[in-house]
């Protein structure tokens, strides 16, 4: 079942090399609680063969899968829309937010998780002094886990994503570094940009249902 190789896939990561001075991993996955509710998540939307289309955005933030494991899945909307209850810290991400908005207006987390799969191109993210950080903030953060970031895509596409189409969410420098990887390694026919989230939050809130729709238009072309 895909949702068997999605946690497997959890477990593995690791980012072994050397990272620059001060910055720290986010891994969630050590944790019993954490992983649990992993497990419910992925059993619940993921417990079949069937292939999905990837998303990949740029790396998980604190609130959000930094602390459920979750993709874009904060405490919150992973038990107000997911329906599955936990202990964790309810703090709200601004980036889930808009995901479960366009989640909701697509048919809600069980049509959507039936074609979609999201993580990001560095699947585990990254702090430094308490604060979130992109992986390409930093020339040698990127450079670093380049490796990584490699082997984990090559992971996903084999637990059984289509290639035909990837979707980034993140229009810039996300795009640049996923379509340089790309080039390298013939992953994805196409790479179709996101407008992220937590730009829409933060700078296009009132075009907030303009962006849904956008973004829904994408996806099922």
């Amino acid at each position: 079942m895909l949702a068997d190789s999605i946690l497997e896939f959890f477990k593995q990561l690791r980012i072994t090399t050397k990272l620059p001075k001060g910055v720290d991993v986010l891994y969630p996955y050590d944790n019993p609680q954490t992983f649990e509710l992993c497990t419910q998540f992925y059993q619940k939307y993921y417990n079949d063969s069937r292939s999905r289309i990837l998303l990949l955005g740029i790396n998980p933030g604190r609130f959000g899968s930094g602390t459920t494991g979750i993709s874009f899945t904060d405490p919150i909307k992973l038990e107000k829309y997911c329906g599955i209850k936990n202990d964790l810290a309810k703090k709200p991400e601004l980036s889930a937010d808009f995901i479960y908005a366009m989640i909701e207006a697509y048919g809600g987390p069980a049509a959507f998780y039936d074609r979609f799969y999201i993580s990001s191109v560095s699947p585990l993210g990254f702090t430094m002094e308490g604060n979130n950080i992109n992986y390409y903030d930093i020339a040698k953060l990127e450079k670093a886990i380049t490796p990584f970031m490699i082997e984990s895509i090559d992971k996903m596409i084999a637990m059984g994503m289509l290639t035909d189409k990837c979707y980034c969410i993140g229009g810039d420098k996300n795009l640049k570094s996923l379509t340089r990887l790309n080039d390298q390694r013939k992953w994805f026919k196409e790479i179709v940009p996101l407008p992220h989230p937590r730009f829409i939050m933060q700078y296009r809130r009132k075009k907030m249902k303009e962006y849904i729709e956008m973004w829904i238009q994408a996806l099922n072309s």
